[in-house]
Order: C-alpha cells, then structure tokens, then sequence
C-alpha cells in the first residue's frame, strides 16, 4: 500500500444474536458506524471481536461481511493463532477476501524467545503480500516485546510495517521506539484510548480500539492533527472516565458490547459464553457514566 495507516481504525465487536449465532445485519450496522464516525480504516477478528470464541467458518463469515460493506475503508483482519503455520493459513484467507492488512500477535509460547518471534514474522510475511500490524500486547500473548527487539523486527521484516503497543505504559514505549525507528514503523495505540492523547503526544499515528465511541476518538485525532491541543485535552479528560470503565479487566468486551447495543448499534449485547456478560448494577453506573460526560445524546 502506498499510503500509511494513520487515524482511528475502530475495532469492531462480533454481534452475537440470543442463541449466540452471529448477527452479520449488526456487524453491518458496525461497519456502517465507523464509515459515518470518520474513521480511516477498521479492524474485524481482534480481542474486542472474540476471535478466540470463534470457529474458522465464523472467523470466514465476519470477515467477508466487513471487507464486502466497508466503502474502500481499509479492513485489517486479525489472523493471530497458536502456530506460525494456522496464522499463515488465517493470513491467506484474509488476502483473498480483500484484506488491506493483517493483525498478528506472537503465538503463544512456553518459553518466548526473540529469535522464535522473529522467525515467526519473518515466515509469515513470506507467505503473504500484506502489510502485517504488529500486535504488542503481552497481558494476552505472554509475549513481551522490547523497544530493541520491535527496532530489529521492523528492520528484518520490512512487511511488519504497523505497530499496536498494548504493552503500557505506553507513551514512554512509543518515544523509545520512535528513537530507534523514526516513523518507519507507524504505532497505534490501543487499551481502550486510556493513553490517547499521551500516545498522540509522543507520536503516535493513531488509535486501533473499539471505544464504544468512535466520533471522540476520531474528534481528539483530528484536533491533535491540527494543532489543537486544548480542545483535544478537554474532550479527552472528560470523556476518560468512561474509557476507563469500559476497558475493566475481565468485563470490558462486556460493558463495551452493552454501550454499542444501548446506541442501537447491535441488537443483542451478549458476549459468547463463558465471557462474562455485564451485572444490572454496571449497566446503570455506565449509564450514569455517560450521562456524565456528556454522550447521552449520541
């Protein structure tokens, strides 16, 4: 791709309907969201898409719908597995469905090793003709990746182009990278937007993560582009409190699925079992939450 990723690229939740089939009219309604919010791209088949609870013919299913409804937004399908070998095979599905790049976090690991992760990025951008995003998050990968080991990836496997650092803090990860590597390896940053506007601060290109509120985060993108920090500093401060609560350990794809289906976004909140669905009690402090900050009106 000549042009690089910058922006929001919202991640998308998997709908689910009662008998946990998957709504493809609101994944649609999903897709449509993130077209009408302004953001640059999207992002299907990632932590907040419960990829793990799905089979491959659904991983098929969601991915197709989103590439197919996404009006020439860039689509990056997640193809994270637990061998080089399935995330090649996930990768080539994605290329052929018309993926504009792929999102893969190291394979789980019994003793992570760099040489290991590099040979795993190394083979699976041999195989494929994709941009590859990086995904830096070792609360679910087990694997820790250091500003050294993410500058001699970026230099050995030129297709591993994108960098989502969920590996906090954050900020202080970004400056060390970009001293190793410039702008060569864009990051986003993820984590709900919780260190967004530090992110941006130290060079971030954007946001990958499905904040149940995509037109904030495209808002505080755009004024941080502009120059305008001030007004970026205060949308974000206000609205903090909420990304916070949604993006609770253990809970969060829960709270964020019900903040979506309370905007009409998806017809039915739940999240497939055993992931925890939200208790009446963090439904009525979300609701008081954004009655707080002032999105009861979106």
């Amino acid at each position: 791709m000549a042009e690089k990723f910058s922006g929001v690229h919202w991640m998308l939740a998997t709908p689910f309907h009662e008998d946990e089939g998957i709504d493809t009219a609101s994944l649609v309604n999903l897709v449509d969201k993130a077209v009408a919010s302004g953001c640059q791209g999207m992002v299907c088949l990632g932590v907040t898409g419960e990829a793990a609870r799905l089979t491959d013919r659904e991983r098929h299913q969601v991915a197709e719908t989103v590439i197919q409804h996404s009006e020439g937004r860039p689509v990056t399908v997640g193809t994270t597995a637990g061998s080089t070998a399935a995330a090649i095979e996930r990768s080539r599905e994605a290329q052929e469905l018309g993926a504009a790049a792929v999102m893969v976090s190291p394979p789980p690991m019994g003793k992570p090793n760099p040489d290991a992760v590099l040979a795993h990025y190394s083979r699976l951008a041999d195989a494929i003709d994709l941009p590859i995003v990086v995904q830096d998050y070792p609360s679910t990968s087990g694997v820790h990746m250091s500003p050294d080991f993410i500058a001699r990836l970026c230099n050995s496997v030129p297709a591993a182009r994108y960098l989502k650092l969920e590996d906090p803090p954050t900020p202080p990860k970004i400056s060390a990278i970009r001293k190793l590597v410039g702008d060569d390896m864009p990051i986003f940053g993820g984590l709900g937007g919780v260190f967004l506007l530090e992110e941006l601060s130290r060079g971030s290109a954007g946001a990958m993560t499905g904040f149940a509120y995509p037109e904030v985060l495209v808002d505080i993108c755009r004024k941080m582009a502009e120059g305008d920090r001030d007004q970026a500093e205060e949308l974000f401060t206000r609205c903090l409190p909420l990304m916070l609560f949604e993006f609770q350990e253990g809970i969060g794809v829960g709270i964020r699925k019900y903040a979506l289906h309370s905007r009409g976004l998806i017809e039915n909140p739940r999240v497939r079992h055993p992931g925890p669905n939200p208790t009446d009690e963090t439904k009525a402090e979300f609701h008081r939450l954004v009655e707080a900050v002032g999105l009861s009106s979106l």
